[in-house]
């Protein structure tokens, strides 16, 4: 996808608009609140709304750079990769070891948003590492083998240790390219997975029972950005749905999924797979929480995102 017309300035996305994870804390209900005055899940709940949002992002691309006020502490740099603006967040004393490459999340269709980035500031000056930031192509445009190269590529040019994190559509992305890596002899030590995207067949039977509590998400639309996603690969290859793949072998995986989160089903069959293969898992289930809270203003999102920079500290300090 080209950047052309793609311009590096403040996040205008939904979730720029919801108080950002480093201002303050508010309670679950009133962001709740938030998204349903907003009709926040108007891309999901229905085919038609997602094919509105496709054909808006595709004529008026959202901007995608930093906020202009993130943590004094970090810098951000930017280079072009195959095409693509690559960030990344380092510390300002240079004490930075290893590196994340982290695949924001946003359906596939979504940019980088505010809290994506107050995110990877934390990450870098409290875990002391470099965290890298692809702005991947989008649908209409982009595509899950595209995404999957792209991350591989950082993976395997990135200085020291490195760790991989996404969450939601960026979870789908960076487990996809967990999996191509094992086969390739390169296993991530560790990938970070906040609310992952894992079956585009939205085939899950307890999707149904979940859906009437998740003001966020919903399977009409969803179905349909995964077709874009898929371009030519089957609903199943595990470039697009990465609970088809074989997980054995895989570095450590930590999982964060709400119970209001239409994901939370298929995130349960990944935990129980991952476990079947012998594979490290840290899970953390958030009761009564919705999709990707721990990129919210919220008790909760603050916690985990401690537990975030915790787990990547000490995963990149060998």
């Amino acid at each position: 996808m080209s950047t052309r017309g793609r311009r590096p300035a403040p996040s205008s996305d939904l979730r720029a608009k919801v108080p950002t994870a480093a201002s303050l804390v508010v309670p679950q209900s009133m962001v709740v609140g938030f998204l349903r005055l907003t009709a926040a899940n108007r891309t999901f709940v229905s085919a038609a709304g997602a094919r509105r949002r496709i054909r808006a992002r595709s004529l008026r691309p959202a901007p995608f750079g930093p906020p202009s006020a993130l943590r004094s502490d970090v810098r951000v740099d930017v280079e072009q990769r195959s095409g693509w603006p690559v960030y990344r967040v380092s510390r300002r004393d240079g004490a930075s070891r290893g590196t994340v490459v982290y695949a924001h999340g946003g359906g596939w269709v979504g940019e980088i948003v505010s809290q994506h980035w107050h995110l990877a500031a934390q990450i870098a000056a409290e875990a002391g590492t470099t965290v890298v930031l692809p702005i991947y192509p989008l649908v209409p445009f982009g595509t899950a083998e595209e995404a999957r190269v792209g991350i591989i590529d950082l993976v395997t040019t990135a200085d020291g240790p490195v760790a991989l994190a996404g969450d939601s559509a960026g979870g789908q992305i960076v487990l996809s390219a967990a999996l191509s890596l094992r086969d390739e002899g390169v296993v991530v030590p560790r990938t970070v997975l906040i609310a992952p995207a894992l079956d585009l067949t939205w085939s899950n039977p307890r999707i149904p029972v979940v859906q009437p509590s998740d003001p966020w998400l919903g399977t009409p639309g969803g179905r349909v950005l995964s077709e874009h996603w898929r371009g030519g690969l089957d609903l199943r290859d595990p470039t697009v749905s990465p609970l088809f793949g074989d997980l054995a072998g895989l570095g450590a995986l930590t999982v964060f999924s709400g119970t209001r989160d239409v994901l939370n089903p298929d995130a349960h069959l990944l935990r129980d797979r991952a476990r079947t293969a012998g594979v490290d898992l840290d899970w953390h289930e958030g009761r009564g929480r919705i999709h990707a809270y721990p990129l919210l203003p919220t008790r909760a999102g603050r916690e985990a995102r401690v537990e975030i920079v915790r787990t990547l500290r000490e995963t990149l300090a060998g």
